[in-house]
């Protein structure tokens, strides 16, 4: 098979997957794009990103532009002669560099397209309660996430699958994947084919605080979908009333929610309220069945299982309810 000269972006620990399968299977990384260093931390030390601290320590060239148009970086990228750009977890690149490799420009996405197009296939997918997602490698083009489909490979979402196991799925799928499509393209037999628009088309727009506040007077299972969908990170929450030393007033307090299991039990209470059984479980209410809570983290304390949680909560400090 004809090695390729590929040059690579991405940022994150996802795509350094895709960055190390590449090399593996002998092709030349002739370059590395990745965001540049910025501040990070109580200290603001600054940092660099994943595939950047992959770059360095396999002595591979790389690129951290402010600007992809700006003439110095376009020049230095060309100066490469890569064959091909292959693009994870990256920026939206203009055309003057997308259309720059004369094999083009493909990315492998976190989602079976056209669906879940946007910035979080991942969480978005567990949320509405997909059963299946998947990897594909797609053409760039000037639009997001839009461009002719190269390969796909499905992946199955399990019940108890949360973002982080189902990254973990599909940043080894998105590596073999990637592989596969630069196999295709240095032997000549890579089809194109234009996304399919027809049917309901799901976004997978960027994750913000007001999608991770869980609404109690939903279904048990949505909430479940809802949590394990934004676990490990960023987290669902809900607020609870807290009383502080300073102030006999019940005040809102963060409760990060990473992990709840559905029950068989009929809610009685209004969506939101407390139920505890015993000291190591707490019911929540919600608009059909009570939710277990398993794991937590409330404002200002570290993540705990909620038997720990328990063993020092004192109900008489906090609301009877979450909202």
């Amino acid at each position: 098979m004809r090695k390729l000269r590929v040059c690579f972006m991405g940022t994150p620990e996802f795509a350094v997957a895709t960055l190390d399968a590449i090399r593996n299977a002998g092709h030349e990384v002739v370059c590395v794009v990745t965001t540049p260093d910025k501040p990070a931390g109580r200290g603001q030390q600054m940092h660099c990103s994943d595939v950047k601290r992959y770059a360095v320590e396999h002595q591979l060239p790389v690129l951290q532009p402010e600007k992809l148009k700006d003439d110095s970086f376009v020049e230095d990228l060309r100066d490469y002669r890569a064959d091909v750009f292959v693009v994870v977890a990256f920026r939206m690149l203009p055309k003057c560099v997308y259309a720059m490799p004369p094999l083009g420009t493909f990315n492998v996405h976190a989602s079976l397209l056209p669906q879940y197009r946007g910035a979080a296939p991942i969480q978005r997918a567990i949320m509405n309660g997909e059963t299946k997602t998947g990897v594909t490698t797609f053409l760039l083009d000037e639009h997001t996430d839009t461009g002719s489909i190269l390969l796909q490979y499905e992946v199955e979402i399990t019940h108890d699958d949360n973002a982080g196991t189902l990254h973990d799925k599909l940043m080894a799928a998105g590596a073999e994947i990637a592989v596969e499509t630069l196999h295709q393209l240095a032997e000549g037999t890579s089809n194109p084919k234009p996304q399919p628009e027809t049917g309901e088309l799901k976004p997978a727009p960027k994750i913000f605080k007001e999608d991770m506040h869980i609404h109690w007077n939903d279904t048990a299972e949505n909430i479940y979908n809802h949590v394990r969908g934004l676990s490990p990170y960023p987290a669902a929450f809900s607020l609870i009333g807290l009383r502080t030393r300073e102030s006999e007033e019940m005040k809102p307090c963060v409760l990060k929610i990473f992990e709840v299991e559905n029950t068989t039990t009929p809610s009685t209470q209004k969506p939101g309220y407390i139920t505890l059984k015993s000291d190591k479980k707490m019911l929540i209410s919600t608009e059909n069945f009570d939710i277990s809570i398993k794991i937590l983290q409330i404002e200002g304390k570290k993540r705990m299982r909620i038997e720990d949680f328990l063993s020092g909560f004192r109900p008489e400090n906090y609301t009877s309810f979450l909202y």
